[in-house]
């Protein structure tokens, strides 16, 4: 599957087009088995952007292609199309649902799919050893909530729910913003592995060290945020 983001408009609510304008003709694709690093520092949209990608937030305008099915504003999204992107979102503590134990979390995606109406950890128990020891969580973490973890334990938790259903469109925002180095390492192997089995990975990031590291392909949001556009519309960035 491939993930691409054509000729997205998006500015905040109340503000139209002009100074409060925050995505301008982004166009973005990322391919299957590959990472893609997008660079920019905060508060320049890469965390909306994600959000759109991830059929999360609707644009302005514009449209998300994943594997060439086109999702606009307004469109209603399969299950299913929701199901294949897998979403890391920068704070794992406002992401994190705090009434649900670490092994809830994670396996939420897999109750979703199999229509539980709750999350029953004991039921996916391999599945939950299997992605704890893919992030490098230890087990007895999973039986913790919340608030009794540290952040980088929050942050890799919320990685293995990203990848419970091995998600064919990764999206990454500030994945290693809470992690020592050595650990960081570990899950930037973790992304490279997901995408060396033929999953889209688009990272986000302001460290742009950690993304040349492990990305495929660079690339600047400032590059491609008002790009001028072509005869056709399209931003000549892409």
């Amino acid at each position: 599957m491939s993930l691409e983001l054509r000729d997205i408009d998006f500015s905040h609510p109340g503000t139209g087009p002009g100074p409060g304008k925050l995505l301008d003709g982004v166009h973005l694709v990322v391919r299957a088995g590959e990472i893609t690093g997008l660079g920019a520092p905060s508060g320049a949209g890469k965390s909306t952007l994600l959000r759109i990608a991830a059929l999360m937030k609707p644009a302005d305008s514009g449209s998300v292609l994943i594997s060439g099915q086109a999702f606009f504003p307004g469109s209603s999204v399969p299950v299913a199309a929701r199901q294949s992107v897998g979403v890391v979102l920068q704070s794992p503590r406002t992401s994190a649902d705090p009434r649900l134990r670490l092994d809830s979390l994670i396996s939420a995606p897999l109750a979703f799919r199999d229509r539980a109406v709750r999350p029953r950890p004991q039921r996916y128990a391999q599945r939950l050893a299997e992605l704890a020891e893919l992030v490098h969580l230890e087990p007895a973490l999973l039986r913790r909530y919340p608030h009794q973890v540290s952040d980088g334990q929050l942050q890799r938790a919320m990685l293995a729910r990203a990848l419970a259903l091995e998600p064919a469109v990764l999206l990454c925002d500030e994945p290693t913003a809470q992690l020592d180095p050595g650990t960081t390492a570990s899950i930037l192997g973790v992304l490279a592995g997901h995408a060396a089995a033929g999953a889209a990975v688009l990272v986000a990031s302001h460290d742009y060290t950690a993304l040349a590291s492990v990305a495929h392909t660079m690339v600047e949001l400032a590059q491609i945020n008002g790009a001028p556009k072509d005869q056709t519309g399209r931003s000549r960035a892409s």
